[in-house]
C-alpha cells in the first residue's frame, strides 16, 4: 500500500457525515431490479435502504419473501419473481412490464448486475414505458461488462488494462498461461454466458499450469478469459464508483482504497476506505465522457507501481454492492444521484467523504484469516470503529442482518455437509 493511501485507511474520517436527505423526489418510486439468483447480496439491500431512508419508494424483485432485502422495513413491496438468466429476454422484458405496470407509475430502476443493465439499454424503448431510463447506446453496457471486449476498447482508446487472452481450446489455454505468466486470473469472459455457461464460479487466481488444466474437461472451453496477474507486492486495488448523466457527464464520482476480498485478491469487496484520488477520477470521467456512458458505474482498477500506471480490471455498468461506502458531503451517493438526475432535479455537488469504511462483515472474516495464513500476522485494520459502513448491521434496520446470518451459517452448514459426504465416499486412505 502506498504511504498516502495507508495513512488515510488507517486515519478517522476528514469531514462529517453528511445529511439523509439529499432532497429527492418522493413522489417517483424506485425498483431494485435483478436477473439471476443471488438472494444474499448486500448491495441490493444498501439501495433499498438508502432511497427508503431519503423518503423514496422502494420495490424490489426478490427470489422469495424471506431475503433480506425482502424483510427490509425500508422496501414498500417486494416481487417475487425468481430467475435463473436462462430465459428468453423477451420473457424477462415482459416480466419487468408486468412489475412497472403494478406498480402504477414509471419509476427508477437500479439494476444490481450486469444482465439487468443490458436488459434495460438493450431493451430502452420497450421498457421506457414503465421506467425512467439513462440514454445510454443500446449495445454499451454489454460491450463494457464483457472482459474481452472491454480489453479491446481500452487498447483501441489508449487506457492501460491488464494483458488478456481468450482462449478456446486446451492448447490454447496453456498457451496463454505460458504467455502471461503464473498466477493467472480466470474470468467468465461475457455477461449471460456467466449464467449459462460458466467458465469459473467468479473471479479466480490460478496458481500454476496443473492447476489450470484441471479445471476444464477435454475439448472446446466455456466462455473464458484469462487475465494476467499483477503481483499484490507491486499493487494497491481502487475502485471508482460514478453516475454519468446525459452524454457521459459525471454527476458525482467517488474513488476508495480496496484493502480486503473473499476471496483473497480476486473477490469481492470486505472491506475498503474512501480514498479521494483526482488522477483516478479524471482517468474513470475521461473515459465515460469519450464512450458517452449514461448511468450508474463500478470500475475496479489495480495500480502496477512497476510502471506506475492504474490498469482498468473491470466495468461493470450498474451500481456497485459496496457503493455505500462512498457519499459526498451533501450526503448523495450514486444511488440517489442517479434518482436526483433520472427525475429532473439537480445533483448537490461537494466533496466525497474521505475516511469512511465499508465492512461486509461475514465474508471479512475469512479474508482476515485468509491474510493472518499468508502474512503471518494480522491486518493494521482488523475491526470496524463505530463509524463503519456495514454490509448488514443496521440499528434501525435489524431484520435483514439476521435472516443473512441464518442463510449464511446454512450454506456453510451444507457446504461442510457436501466435504463430509465426499471424504466418506472416497473412504479411508489406508483401505486404498
Amino acid at each position: 500500500m502506498s504511504h498516502r493511501a495507508s495513512g488515510a485507511a488507517e486515519g478517522r474520517a476528514v469531514s462529517p457525515r453528511a445529511p439523509d436527505d439529499p432532497l429527492l423526489d418522493p413522489v417517483v418510486p424506485a425498483l431494485l431490479a435483478k436477473v439471476g439468483r443471488y438472494p444474499q447480496h448486500h448491495g441490493g439491500l444498501g439501495v433499498v435502504r438508502t432511497l427508503g431512508r431519503a423518503g423514496v419508494t422502494v420495490h424490489a424483485v426478490v427470489e422469495d419473501r424471506l431475503t433480506p432485502v425482502a424483510l427490509s422495513r425500508h422496501l414498500s413491496r417486494a416481487f417475487v419473481r425468481p430467475t435463473t438468466g436462462l430465459e428468453r429476454q423477451d420473457a424477462l422484458v415482459t416480466a419487468l412490464l408486468d412489475i412497472g405496470r403494478s406498480v402504477g407509475t414509471r419509476c427508477v430502476p437500479v439494476p444490481t448486475d450486469d444482465e439487468a443493465a443490458i436488459l434495460f439499454a438493450e431493451h430502452f424503448e420497450t421498457l421506457s414505458e414503465c421506467f425512467l431510463l439513462p440514454r445510454v447506446p443500446p449495445a454499451l453496457p454489454r460491450l463494457l461488462a464483457g472482459k474481452a471486449s472491454l480489453n479491446v476498447l481500452c487498447e483501441e482508446l489508449g487506457f492501460a488494462s491488464p494483458r488478456t487472452r481468450a482462449p478456446v481450446t486446451r492448447d490454447e489455454l496453456v498457451d496463454a498461461g505460458r504467455e502471461l505468466g503464473f498466477p493467472v486470473v480466470l474470468k467468465n469472459r461475457d455477461a449471460w454466458t456467466r449464467l449459462r455457461n460458466p467458465a469459473v464460479g467468479g473471479t479466480t487466481a490460478v496458481r500454476d499450469e496443473r492447476d489450470l488444466l484441471e479445471r476444464f474437461e477435454p475439448g472446446i472451453l466455456p466462455p473464458l478469459l484469462v487475465q494476467e496477474y499483477i503481483p499484490r507486492e507491486w499493487a494497491e486495488d481502487w475502485i471508482t464508483h460514478l453516475y454519468c448523466g446525459t452524454g457521459g457527464e459525471a454527476r458525482v464520482a467517488f474513488t476508495g482504497l480496496k484493502l480486503r476480498s473473499w476471496p483473497p485478491y480476486a473477490g469481492v469487496t470486505t472491506r475498503a476506505v474512501a480514498l479521494g484520488n483526482p488522477t483516478l477520477v479524471k482517468l474513470a470521467a475521461d473515459l465515460c465522457r469519450r464512450i458517452g456512458y449514461s448511468g450508474a458505474a463500478d470500475l475496479d482498477w489495480r495500480y502496477d507501481r512497476r510502471d506506475e500506471r492504474y490498469k482498468l480490471v473491470d466495468f461493470n455498468p450498474r451500481t456497485g454492492a459496496q457503493f455505500r461506502l462512498f457519499e459526498n458531503v451533501a450526503g448523495v451517493d450514486v444511488v440517489r444521484a442517479m434518482h436526483l438526475d433520472l427525475t429532473g432535479r439537480d445533483v448537490p455537488q461537494g466533496p466525497q467523504v474521505d475516511g469512511r469504511v465499508f465492512v461486509a462483515g461475514q465474508l471479512d472474516l475469512p479474508s482476515v484469516l485468509a491474510w493472518l495464513r499468508e502474512e503471518h500476522r494480522l491486518p493494521s485494520a482488523l475491526l470496524p470503529g463505530p463509524e463503519a459502513e456495514r454490509a448488514w448491521l443496521s440499528r434501525e434496520d435489524p431484520l435483514p442482518a439476521a435472516v443473512e446470518a441464518v442463510r449464511f451459517l446454512g450454506a456453510v452448514a451444507r457446504r461442510v455437509g457436501r466435504d463430509v459426504r465426499a471424504r466418506t465416499a472416497r473412504g479411508p486412505v489406508w483401505s486404498r
